[in-house]
């Protein structure tokens, strides 16, 4: 290929030559070299403070709403599968669950006539509460979560037999209000 790209240069060179550059060609080039060849003045870059500050209350935002994605994402990792440990006791877990939050209506319905009796029994239960719910955070984290697992299941079983005799004082304290409050009608 390249054998007869040399015959077509040899062939055509009259060709080639028909066409010159311009007299005053060299002397463009030459004032564009001057023009070039100048040094140019070079700008000292600043940042202005405001500038500086702006860039670091953005870093430190986006970095503020990634570690607030990250610990959304490591909560919601947390929550486990309780059928997965054992899957009678979750069974046992939501049945004991369900049956402390009826219990708490009765009471809240049976103790509208003393609300301060109510007070006084719901303090007791948020104390079992807070524990419960602090066994249900470590369930994530214990090396054996099955026994963590009871005693939730305890607390729960506790919280409901508390109630119960919650609800059995409140009936026979309604009952003694009642009875007395006939005596009086009575006399």
């Amino acid at each position: 290929m390249s054998k007869r790209f040399e015959d077509f240069m040899k062939n055509n060179h009259d060709e080639f030559d028909e066409i010159e550059p311009s007299a005053d060609l060299w002397s463009k080039i030459e004032a564009r070299l001057d023009t070039l060849d100048a040094p140019k003045k070079r700008e000292a870059k600043t940042f202005s403070l405001t500038f500086v500050l702006k860039m670091a209350a953005s870093i430190i935002v986006v970095m503020g709403i990634s570690f607030g994605v990250y610990l959304q994402s490591q909560k919601g990792a947390k929550s486990v599968d309780l059928a997965a440990i054992n899957p009678e006791y979750a069974k046992q877990q939501v049945h004991y669950a369900s049956l402390v939050k009826t219990q708490l209506s009765q009471l809240k319905t049976a103790s509208k006539g003393d609300p301060q009796l109510f007070k006084e029994f719901t303090a007791e239960i948020a104390k079992m509460d807070s524990t419960y719910k602090k066994l249900n955070s470590d369930l994530a984290t214990s090396p054996n979560q099955e026994r963590v697992l009871r005693a939730m299941i305890r607390n729960l079983q506790i919280q409901t037999d508390v109630l119960s005799q919650q609800l059995n004082v409140i009936e026979q304290y309604n009952e003694t209000n009642k009875d007395q409050k006939d005596e009086i009608k009575n006399i």
